[in-house]
């Protein structure tokens, strides 16, 4: 599978925001859209540990300075607790704060009040678009979420809960490891499972988190010190948002 970008306009598909305190990079393929995103690099001057939920805490300001330079601090963030599964939680009305979903590794939403994130360290943060629909989805797809097909039941189940037509889609992968860091090549498997469920609008740039530790974390290249990169989509304000005051799986 070569990598590159795999579809799209011919204009340069990865935007870093010139700010060495907030290292966000955006995608060109999701910026045509009416969609907030980011991918948070490497934050320097954060202490590294072994200790996720130590690093994360670590992170957390830096984090939060991302969310409202991007316009999503008054969003309630919705995250996964991330088991390298294949479970996904739909979130199809509003949250009253922010909330983690046990034992899942992805989440769909239709609503706009809501920021999706997912924290990554070479695994994939893979970003889903519906077009048409005004429905979103963000996944943690490492070798173990690959192998068992969570791009493909995240997109079962945008059709079946917001009417999803693959074909409408636009999918866009994270930075993430890599042969010959890695034994496996994920992210091509990733592509593969996106085109077998009907998506055409693929996008990878195919970066490698341990060949560029200056920007990136890479758990397998820092032997697990290391600290997290945090991805974030949310629909833009011209969604349409379903009544309701709960969430659910």
């Amino acid at each position: 599978m070569r990598h590159g970008r795999l579809s799209g306009p011919a204009r340069p598909s990865i935007v870093r925001l010139e700010n060495s305190d907030l290292p966000i990079e955006r995608f060109g393929a999701l910026e045509e859209l009416d969609v907030l995103h980011g991918f948070v690099r490497r934050i320097q001057g954060i202490a590294l540990s072994n200790d996720k939920a130590a690093v994360l805490a670590s992170l957390d300001e830096a984090h939060r300075q991302v969310r409202h330079r991007l316009a999503l601090a008054e969003r309630a963030l919705a995250t996964v607790r991330q088991v390298h599964g294949s479970e996904v939680a739909v979130i199809d009305r509003p949250l009253k704060n922010d909330h983690c979903f046990d034992n899942c590794d992805g989440l769909i939403t239709n609503q706009c009040a809501v920021c999706l994130g997912i924290y990554v360290a070479d695994c994939c943060a893979v970003y889903l678009v519906d077009r048409k629909r005004r429905a979103i989805g963000l996944l943690h797809s490492g070798k173990k979420g690959t192998a068992l097909g969570i791009v493909g039941k995240a997109i079962e189940l945008l059709k079946k809960k917001f009417g999803t037509d693959a074909a409408d889609l636009v999918v866009q992968l994270s930075p993430c490891i890599r042969p010959p860091h890695y034994e496996i090549d994920f992210a091509a498997q990733i592509v593969e499972q996106c085109r077998d469920a009907g998506v055409s609008k693929v996008h990878d740039e195919g970066v490698c988190t341990a060949c560029h530790l200056e920007r990136y974390y890479s758990y397998r290249a820092e032997k697990g010190r290391t600290g997290r990169m945090l991805a974030l989509l949310a629909l833009g304000r011209a969604a349409q948002v379903a009544p309701g005051n709960g969430s659910r799986r």
